[in-house]
């Protein structure tokens, strides 16, 4: 790599895990990055995941305090990711690209639908008594789903799966988006180290380990700053900001 790209990467991998703590999504400049400079697009894919594991490390533990009595319900939503990661990362590894391509999007823009309409979900659920009844059975279960249906599918791309998880959580959780951000983190650091480890013990010799190790670097930065800045972000600030980076993700992916 010449210095102009190494310093590229890293500036894109401090972009990516800023992106990652306060939103999700930072896949969306670490991926075109390197598929800018001519890294194929699943060795692109591979490298960014095993880079953007630190990002996720440092973002997670900057948001600890709202992770604080989420645990009866991340009890089933972890073992969800950690499944949904396992068989997305097999995925990647024997289907086509242009399978998930095609549906990309179409999450993308359920996702970004169910975070603008967050406020009007919670507020019919708060009339309907469920926040004060607590989780149903039937919200867990399709809390559940949903986090292994994200999980699957950021085991195979990883870019936007922490816009996706916003969307499910917040029309399923009586909670703030700050704490829903929280589990986000966490959830979606499951499902990266599981992918980055599935792509290192399956496929090593297409790994970029240069260009993971920039990521590395640069997203454990970034995961620092989004979650110090993150976190002071008032409820509508965050979706707003949710929605423009999920607009601008969806533009690079259809462009």
């Amino acid at each position: 790599m010449t210095p102009l790209e190494v310093i590229a990467i890293l500036v894109a991998g401090v972009g990516a895990g800023a992106i990652n703590a306060i939103v999700g999504s930072g896949t969306l400049i670490t991926f075109p990055t390197l598929v800018a400079f001519g890294f194929p697009p699943v060795t692109a894919t591979m490298s960014n995941a095993i880079g953007l594991v630190a990002g996720g490390v440092s973002g997670t533990w900057g948001y600890r305090r709202e992770l604080a009595g989420q645990g009866p319900r991340l009890r089933w939503q972890i073992p969800a990711s950690l499944c949904g990661a396992i068989l997305g990362s097999w995925l990647l590894l024997h289907l086509p690209e242009t399978v998930f391509e095609l549906v990309v999007p179409v999450l993308l823009i359920l996702a970004l639908i169910l975070v603008v309409l967050q406020p009007k979900i919670q507020a019919w659920a708060k009339q309907r008594g469920s926040h004060e009844a607590g989780l149903s059975t039937t919200r867990l279960t399709l809390l559940t789903v949903g986090t292994f249906a994200v999980g699957v599918y950021g085991g195979y791309f990883t870019a936007a799966q922490g816009i996706l998880l916003m969307g499910v959580m917040g029309a399923i959780l009586p909670e703030s988006l700050q704490r829903m951000n929280g589990a986000k983190n966490l959830l979606s650091l499951i499902v990266n180290v599981v992918a980055a480890t599935a792509y290192t013990l399956v496929a090593f010799d297409r790994i970029s380990w240069a260009a993971a190790g920039l990521i590395a670097v640069g997203s454990l930065i970034g995961g620092v700053l989004g979650a110090r800045y993150g976190r002071r972000l008032s409820p509508t600030a965050l979706r707003g900001t949710i929605v423009i980076v999920g607009l601008i993700g969806l533009f690079r992916l259809l462009a």
